[in-house]
């Protein structure tokens, strides 16, 4: 297949940029061809360029710019006509904005699926994202896809399961010195409310009081400087808490491997979360996660015996959850060895890739039909 992908980030920061390079980094080997259109510059186009990749970059400004968006939207036209790809693939609900029209304009929408990034919950962006014509829409989960389902007007809508590299043994020298003989609990991720590093924290003063002392490392920073305030605002909760010696905040990082190796848990506290890949990362290297029981993560993880789920996103719920692991360095080994198994048996990279592409083969034989389904 010929693929042409939109993409509004020039980094590769998240979870939606580690599912795209996953898919990229197999699909020459696979036989596809892909090129990619970034909306902004960066650090990724040029990687996928010195990779061999055929990129282009575009620099469509706001979408308030009506003229910047029209002259986008043009050029994008001109460039499926050239390319004639058999998918026009446009990687978030803004690219779509751009990606459906210039398709519609050079004779393709019948080519167009954009992915949906999020669980959909009227936000206008992703109402107009719907309005425009797709052949199908793409999701990480069945969460995800009952929600896009919901909105108006209704697409063949499809989910993916996300998947991640096997780790090549240990990362290398560990990067924190932590005190020893003390459980460390991990949080990957942007600073953000929903990702809910202020909840995780108020769950390790709550087992404070209950005489578990753990060391909590958050690993993050204000990417794309989206919450500002928000990331203020930690360093003084964990003061207020009284946990500044049991917490390590690593700010932005360009590897979060070698940290999720030194965790012995690792949560994902965001309510509700799509998917969660850095839950895989982590239960592929052997480690024992926590996420909450809404969204993605309630597909893929079997509770009790694969990791464990929180009843909610509130610091008490995610405290009681992590004291079932706390309580017990062996069932902390088991959940961790039976998550790995699990990744191993259904959610690595090859995996995931033979999932994504078997679904826009489907497509392209006019055989996907139904909605919410997962592969």
């Amino acid at each position: 297949m010929r693929i042409v992908i939109t993409l509004p980030w020039g980094q590769r920061l998240g979870g939606a940029e580690a599912m795209l390079q996953t898919v990229l980094d197999g699909a020459r080997e696979m036989g596809h061809e892909l090129e990619l259109v970034f909306f902004e510059p960066g650090p990724w186009p040029a990687e996928l360029s010195n990779a061999g990749f055929r990129v282009q970059v575009m620099e469509a400004g706001h979408l308030r710019e009506a003229h910047r968006w029209m002259a986008t939207v043009v050029r994008l036209a001109r460039l499926f006509r050239r390319r004639q790809p058999d998918i026009v693939l446009n990687w978030a609900a803004k690219t779509q904005l751009y990606g459906s029209p210039a398709a519609v304009l050079a004779g393709m929408a019948d080519r167009v699926v954009w992915w949906q990034q999020g669980i959909p919950d009227g936000f206008w962006l992703d109402r107009f994202a719907t309005r425009l014509p797709a052949r199908a829409i793409g999701c990480y989960s069945q969460a995800a896809a009952r929600a896009q389902q919901a909105m108006s007007p209704q697409r063949e809508t499809f989910a993916v399961a996300a998947g991640a590299p096997v780790p090549n043994g240990h990362s290398g020298q560990a990067p924190l010195t932590l005190p020893a003989g003390v459980t460390v609990v991990g949080l990957v991720g942007r600073l953000q409310p929903w990702k809910g590093q202020d909840r995780l924290l108020q769950a390790q003063a709550i087992l404070r009081e209950r005489g578990h002392d753990i060391h909590l490392v958050i690993v993050g920073g204000d990417a794309y400087g989206l919450s500002a305030d928000y990331a203020a605002s930690l360093p003084e909760l964990v003061s207020r808490l009284g946990l500044d010696d049991a917490v390590t905040m690593t700010d932005q990082v360009p590897d979060a491997g070698p940290y999720v190796d030194q965790m012995d848990i690792l949560v994902n506290a965001s309510d509700p979360e799509p998917f969660g890949i850095v839950l895989l990362e982590a239960m592929a290297r052997g480690v024992a996660v926590v996420a909450v029981n809404s969204g993605g993560p309630a597909e893929f993880i079997q509770d009790g015996t694969t990791g464990v789920l929180a009843r909610s996103g509130e610091p008490a719920a995610l405290a009681d959850a992590l004291e079932s692991l706390l309580g017990s360095p062996d069932i902390r080994r088991a959940v961790a060895a039976a998550g790995r198994e699990s990744f191993l048996r259904e959610y690595t990279d090859v995996a995931m890739r033979e999932r994504f592409f078997a679904h826009f083969e489907e497509l392209l034989s006019g055989q996907g039909k139904s909605s919410g389904r997962r592969a």
